[in-house]
């Protein structure tokens, strides 16, 4: 493998003084997260919450012997010599069913026939399957011995009372709501999904779906936005479109903040732009602060806390692929301070570019590429400017060059960003 190439130029055009590295970001982010409250929840609104507190089990797992098979309960040594040419045949004292809960009992001698699921009757330390035996109902041929704990689930052999059964910080999905309910309960305290709204701003905005005239796009970022949000584990909505005008901005940020543990914004955050409305509206409100970081594409980033109860809120370059990038980056390590627990950062692995790619002096920079499904060639995709969404739309990764390279041969090892 051949190391990536240094750069030996400027940084494409931008002023590099004062750009804040993209590791401090993230933790200045981080750190203005304060961790969701925990609350309790019933199981049938706790799916894809994150655990706050260790589940134990209060009883045994199961709570009593019982039956792996439909067959018939016996004494092993009853059974002991059963064979195909020379069967034992037991009388059938009774049937067990899954959920009833009378007491039985196997005498010497004897067999009772149970379902699978059902308690073991006293006495007895083995099953027999049907598929041994006739089938009787009044008496029955076994055919095959069944040594003692044949097809028997002794109570607490999944687990015992008192054992862990899940820790915190575990997300409860489909499994782990069923062991919780398995264990009898009925709630969970947990870190609720955090609710995230998201608000795109631009008078050059239009919702999808409207006829477009001549210096109007459709608006795609709230809808981008909000569905990485959720597909993050959050609740998240899109606001209607902002205009370019600070009271009205104002007042939707204001209307928002009831439902929202996280504000994004997209847009009206550029470095001396005259219609940065964002940054006209939240300069000095609360602690959003602004600031040019180290990172191509989404250099331009803000963020702080606002409201009365000091929701935090991140506001996001306007154009899409640096917004979506800027998501993946920062907004995501802002959830998962929320969560404290849960891994949310994208992981990064190693592999082989099957292709160049160039990056800007002085900055991190998130390529967008395709990744084998081994994993371990990524092919970089062409069309790399911040605006260009059909090729964020191919992209299964980004190839993150950094700060040092300006370019990337085929051939290089190089780290590799799997998006979800």
């Amino acid at each position: 493998m051949t190391p990536a190439h240094q750069h030996g130029g400027t940084g494409g055009g931008h002023d590099l003084a004062g750009l804040v590295p993209v590791d401090d970001h993230l933790a200045d982010v981080a750190a203005m997260i304060r961790p969701l409250t925990p609350v309790e929840l019933a199981l049938a609104e706790a799916e894809g919450c994150v655990l706050a507190a260790d589940v134990t089990a209060g009883h045994p797992l199961p709570s009593f012997d019982n039956s792996a098979m439909d067959g018939y309960a016996v004494r092993a040594i009853d059974v002991a010599s059963a064979t195909e040419r020379s069967p034992v045949t037991l009388p059938v004292s009774g049937l067990v069913a899954a959920g009833d809960t009378g007491a039985y009992a196997v005498a010497p001698g004897v067999s009772v026939q149970v379902m699978t699921g059902a308690q073991l009757p006293a006495g007895a330390d083995a099953v027999v399957p049907v598929e041994w035996t006739d089938g009787g109902d009044a008496k029955v041929a076994i055919r095959r011995a069944a040594e003692a704990g044949h097809a028997v689930r002794r109570a607490g052999d999944d687990a015992r009372a008192g054992e862990p059964l899940l820790s915190a910080g575990t997300v409860l999905g489909p499994a782990q709501l069923g062991l919780v309910a398995a264990a009898g309960g009925g709630t969970a305290v947990v870190r609720p999904r955090p609710r995230v709204v998201v608000i795109s701003t631009g008078n050059e905005l239009a919702e999808p779906g409207s006829p477009l005239t001549p210096g109007k796009i459709w608006e795609s970022n709230s809808f981008m936005l909000a569905a990485a949000a959720r597909q993050a584990g959050c609740l998240a909505y899109r606001s209607p479109v902002a205009p370019d005008e600070p009271r009205r901005l104002l007042e939707m940020i204001e209307s928002q903040l009831p439902r929202a543990d996280l504000l994004i914004t997209s847009g009206g955050v550029s470095m001396g732009g005259p219609n940065d409305v964002v940054k006209d509206v939240l300069t000095g409100l609360g602690t959003v602060t602004f600031r040019k970081v180290a990172i191509q594409p989404g250099m331009p980033q803000g963020f702080g806390v606002v409201g009365p109860d000091a929701t935090p809120i991140i506001t996001l370059p306007g154009n899409p692929v640096s917004a979506y990038v800027s998501f993946q980056v920062f907004v995501r390590a802002a959830l998962e301070a929320m969560l404290v627990t849960r891994e949310l950062t994208l992981p990064v692995r190693r592999a082989v570019l099957s292709g160049p790619l160039k990056a800007p002096a002085g900055r991190r920079a998130y390529l967008r590429g395709v990744l084998d499904t081994a994993g371990e060639t990524v092919a970089p995709l062409g069309h790399q400017g911040s605006h260009q969404l059909a090729t964020l739309g191919r992209a299964n990764a980004l190839v993150i060059a950094p700060e040092q390279v300006t370019a990337m041969a085929e051939g290089d090892e190089v780290d590799v960003m799997s998006l979800p």
